[in-house]
């Protein structure tokens, strides 16, 4: 039935395959991807909170990232550096081995391309602290010693996560980093679009 418009009034999509869809259907999937931006925020900050379970450390793994989000926060870094600092590890659980890959893929839409890439490169770089007593490359971070991004990864590094498994420093509460994740994350959703920041 070619010009047959199908009314949606059950907020569903009606589609089994996506080019079969009518605009019905895609301001519903437009309003579905809308109230997972809201609530995008509340999903990272709980998945920060789970990584309180972790006891190895000699801090779990939420102080650990409020601490560095804390001397971010402390050291005057814009509102993306302080949210990258404070997701930084959040997808560790997920991806031990690439765990700057999973949170790069998740704030990327929002972050800036050198974040991006300081994320997403920040666990080898943090190599350079203990490689040598896991019979790891210590310098393998060099081989990225001409990007752009060297230096701000090693600083990040340097500055805000290596140190930041201390019991005594006085981190800030999740309560204050939340409206700065607001502020980063914006609570709509907008399409893709071939503008995006890398």
């Amino acid at each position: 039935m070619v010009g047959t418009l199908l009314v949606v009034t059950d907020g569903k999509m009606h589609f089994r395959r996506m080019d079969e869809g009518t605009d019905a259907d895609f301001q519903v999937l437009a309003r579905v991807h809308t109230e997972n931006m809201r609530a995008l925020p509340d999903l990272l900050m709980g998945m920060l909170a789970d990584l309180r379970a972790d006891a190895a450390y000699p801090i779990d793994r939420l102080e650990h990232s409020l601490q560095t989000a804390t001397r971010a926060l402390r050291d005057g870094a814009d509102d993306e550096l302080v949210v990258c600092a404070l997701f930084h590890d959040v997808g560790e659980s997920l991806g031990p081995m690439n765990h700057g890959e999973v949170a790069a893929s998740i704030l990327h839409p929002f972050i800036s391309e050198k974040n991006h890439w300081m994320l997403a490169h920040h666990g080898l770089f943090q190599t350079y602290f203990y490689g040598e007593h896991l019979g790891l490359d210590p310098n393998a971070r060099d081989a990225f010693r001409d990007d752009p991004h060297y230096q701000y990864t090693v600083d990040f590094t340097t500055d805000w996560d290596e140190v930041s498994f201390d019991p005594d420093y006085p981190s800030e509460p999740m309560s204050t980093f939340d409206p700065i994740v607001r502020r980063v994350i914006p609570s709509e959703w907008s399409p893709p679009s071939t503008d995006d920041r890398l």
